[in-house]
């Protein structure tokens, strides 16, 4: 079983990654993962692993798909499931008894063992995919977060700038994303900022596309339009 674990820490998308102790591989940086108990459901394993690794329960986990190609692991054929987590911003993880280190490591990243590299990449573009249409993005979000804050997460994911204003208005106009808490916070800039959580929703309707699609977000083109957009909506 190989884990995809995702957070976002200081801007940046990471993944967590371990360094390998034992061969093959020893030395290259791999995704966790292990092997599945007796008696333990592929769900179950998948939540124990990542407690392993991290110390808590996830704010999101799914399947992600299933490896199994002729020559991924020079021991013989294995296969592994593959699972995708979602975190907010994490404590530096404790390395298990067979990694050398692990560390959260910023994206993109290249040169893993096995066949990590597509796991990796398919877990990416999943979670890419999947803020779109669904309410996935709050799972890198504290319990209580500003709007301006799930911009950062889509920005950040999708590696692109969203205009404010317009953004604003999808969220909230999106029947069960988000809900008021009726409190204020006032955060670096100062301003007073409205706080939410996640709604009830398991679905976006409307989506939210990603910049490039026949309905997306209007991208951002320069700091200053970031800075006036900012002024004008109450997050």
């Amino acid at each position: 079983m190989d884990l995809v674990l995702l957070t976002i820490r200081q801007g940046a998308l990471h993944v967590l990654l371990i360094r390998r102790g034992i061969p093959p591989f020893t030395g290259q940086w791999a995704l966790p993962g292990g092997f599945v108990l007796d008696g333990e459901g592929l769900d179950a394993a998948a939540a124990r692993e990542l407690h392993e690794e991290t110390g808590l329960l996830p704010g999101h986990l799914e399947q992600l798909a299933t490896y199994g190609d002729p020559g991924r692991d020079p021991r013989g054929r294995v296969f592994a499931v593959a699972y995708l987590a979602l975190l907010p911003d994490l404590p530096v993880p404790v390395a298990g008894s067979d990694a050398a280190a692990a560390s959260w490591q910023p994206l993109p990243i290249a040169g893993l063992a096995f066949d990590h590299d597509a796991i990796l990449a398919d877990g990416l573009e999943r979670a890419r995919s999947k803020l779109e249409y669904s309410p996935l993005a709050t799972a890198f979000c504290p319990p209580e977060f500003t709007i301006a804050e799930l911009r950062e997460v889509y920005e950040t994911v999708w590696r692109t700038r969203l205009d404010p204003r317009n953004f604003h208005r999808k969220v909230t106009g999106a029947a069960g994303f988000v809900e008021p808490t009726g409190e204020t916070v006032i955060r670096d800039r100062g301003r007073p900022a409205q706080l939410f959580r996640r709604g009830s929703a398991t679905l976006l309707h409307p989506a939210l596309l990603r910049p490039g699609s026949s309905s997306q977000l209007t991208p951002m083109v320069t700091d200053s339009e970031d800075h006036v957009a900012e002024r004008e909506v109450t997050e």
